[in-house]
């Protein structure tokens, strides 16, 4: 597998925690790790900004994918609602991962948690050029369900 190098910079708050890192060889994404000082609790309903404590440089060309922990959404009802959240190349602020707790209970995060998954994706520019006609597919213009239900 090819790897494209990350600059990646530990802010002080983050000493101690894990960088983010492939689980298994065969994994897409990396797990990226909560830098919370103390214990956050989400309520039911309740979303946060959870910082990470690291600053990247994806190189232009790439972004990088902040996704959902399977686990989090299936057993716990944490997801990433901006799913997938962006992290654009030019972007140097600190990284912090959107949680919302869609779970009848509590969700509690600590430091050093797991909180999402990280995938370095390419990504093409685009420029408009507009005009008065599509091109025809057979699908056309159907959308929402048009297709059907099995």
């Amino acid at each position: 597998m090819k790897h494209t190098t990350i600059l990646i910079q530990r802010l002080p708050h983050a000493a101690g925690v894990e960088l983010p890192a492939y689980q298994t060889e065969g994994a897409a994404g990396m797990d990226l790790r909560a830098a919370v000082e103390a214990p956050l609790t989400i309520p039911p309903g309740g979303r946060a900004a959870v910082p990470t404590g690291l600053k990247v440089a994806a190189p232009r060309g790439f972004e990088l994918q902040v996704r959902p922990r399977s686990g989090l959404a299936l057993n716990h009802g944490v997801i990433v609602p901006n799913s997938p959240g962006t992290i654009d190349s030019d972007y140097r602020g600190e990284v912090k991962v959107i949680l919302m707790n869609l779970g009848t209970e509590d969700f509690v995060i600590n430091r050093g948690d797991r909180i999402a998954q990280l995938v370095l994706a390419r990504v093409e520019s685009a420029e408009w050029t507009e005009t008065t006609d599509l091109p025809d597919t057979a699908r056309s213009a159907g959308g929402f369900g048009h297709t059907g239900k099995q």
